[in-house]
């Protein structure tokens, strides 16, 4: 998408402009799709369905039928972000996962933060788990080095220094306002300003690594990306695929490498990978052993080219 683009214009008339637009892209997410729209109801809701056959659509027109809804065939959730995107017509757009709910004034701090920031692009909050618990969003950005330290399990002799652990923000605690490479995307929320001026999500990234493209562009063009525990969101994580696309994981890590370090890092990433899951693969048991397996024999299967191009 073209820098400024008119499908990203963020400027509007003052009058009736929503404050914030939500937007949730959907594929099979039945089970938690109600908490999540219940905990942002009352803002602009925009409901992007990918394809989904468990009634998921059906839901939302019966219990949210203030919402829009888009139905569209399966081309990831970038696809899908960038198209409620393109509907919103808020202040703000806040993106949240299907497996997410907000809890009580989140939204409103996050517009708080980015009022009080206005060189930031985007703001994420503190995430938690579903028992409460802390679930680590602040990232730094993939390098072969990083990638071997998380695969290799390198971090876990180092858990709190950069050197060894900067994938996971090198231990950082959660519980003060940070400046991050990026936030993991299960909730953001993004100044439309900042949007217009990058373009959207880059759609072949199909399901992972599309927000750890968009920060580091947001990052480049020089705008910043906050986390702030001022705001909580639980995520369930992984509901609507449940590790079943590890494959498509590991070829986000090779996509971002290959766009922003070029195809030498990218293939020098393959290698580490394709060694480094082999070696799960004979550690682990049952089905995370095969799941191991199965990518580092993808990995060793075809070309960069060929493997940036799968689809499953």
């Amino acid at each position: 998408m073209s820098r400024g683009s008119s499908r990203w214009k963020a400027e509007k008339g003052a009058a009736g402009v929503p404050e914030v637009s939500v937007v949730v892209v959907t594929h099979n997410a039945k089970p938690w799709i109600e908490p999540c729209l219940e905990s942002v109801r009352g803002y602009e809701l925009i409901v992007v369905d990918n394809g989904s056959s468990d009634g998921t659509p059906e839901l939302v027109r019966d219990r949210f039928p203030e919402a829009r809804l888009i139905e569209q065939q399966n081309r990831g959730l970038g696809a899908g972000w960038n198209a409620g995107m393109r509907a919103a017509s808020g202040k703000w757009f806040f993106l949240l996962n299907a497996d997410a709910w907000v809890v009580a004034d989140g939204v409103a701090k996050l517009v708080e933060t980015l009022e009080r920031v206005p060189e930031a692009a985007v703001a994420g909050p503190r995430l938690r788990n579903q028992d409460g618990t802390l679930q680590r969003s602040v990232r730094g950005f993939p390098t072969p080095w990083r990638l071997t330290t998380e695969y290799f399990f390198l971090r876990k002799l180092g858990p709190r220094t950069r050197m060894l652990n900067a994938f996971y923000g090198a231990g950082f605690r959660h519980d003060s306002e940070l400046e991050a490479e990026f936030l993991m995307g299960a909730a953001l929320l993004v100044r439309p300003q900042a949007a217009a001026e990058i373009g959207g999500l880059d759609e072949r990234f199909f399901l992972f690594s599309e927000e750890v493209d968009w920060c580091y562009r947001f990052r480049q063009a020089g705008w910043k990306i906050l986390f702030t525990p001022a705001a909580e969101v639980v995520h369930v994580g992984g509901a609507s695929h449940g590790g079943r696309f590890f494959r498509e994981q590991v070829q986000g890590h090779l996509l971002f490498l290959e766009k922003h370090h070029g195809p030498r890092t990218a293939r020098a990433a393959r290698r580490l990978l394709a060694v480094a899951l082999t070696l799960r693969g004979l550690v682990f048991p049952g089905k995370r052993g095969r799941m191991y397996r199965d990518a580092a024999q993808w990995l060793r299967a075809g070309s960069l080219e060929e493997l940036l191009a799968w689809r499953r």
